[in-house]
């Protein structure tokens, strides 16, 4: 009976309570998100629904965001504009690109030299 109940118990535990779903978010990710609400002037409400973000999320990379930005003029410096940030972006994904193909010539070439080691091979 006792055992019977501990399964009814966990059963109705995974009904009760549906796993969260996680997400990880680039730090790339976070300021373009909250640049789509500071450049544009459109509500973070607005801007949430349109990424399916909550907008406490939001909110929290847009302020510090805007704290990024005001630290960066009290030192003098200019904050990326759009194109440069969409430039930053593009070559960021590129230098990954890089690094997966390196890495797979590293993979292949080891593959490569076990290979000619083996007895039978030319």
């Amino acid at each position: 009976m006792d055992i019977e109940l501990a399964g009814l118990q966990s059963r109705w535990k995974d009904v009760r309570m549906p796993p969260r779903k996680r997400r990880s978010f680039t730090a790339e990710y976070k300021v373009e998100a909250a640049h789509r609400v500071i450049d544009s002037g459109r509500t973070i409400a607005e801007v949430a629904r349109e990424l399916g973000l909550s907008e406490s999320l939001l909110g929290e990379w847009v302020k510090v965001e805007r704290r990024r930005i005001a630290a960066a003029e009290v030192h003098g410096e200019k904050p990326l504009d759009t194109a440069e940030r969409a430039e930053l972006l593009r070559l960021r994904r590129q230098v990954g690109e890089l690094e997966k193909d390196n890495a797979f010539l590293v993979k292949a070439s080891a593959y490569a030299a076990t290979q000619k080691n083996r007895p039978g091979s030319i």
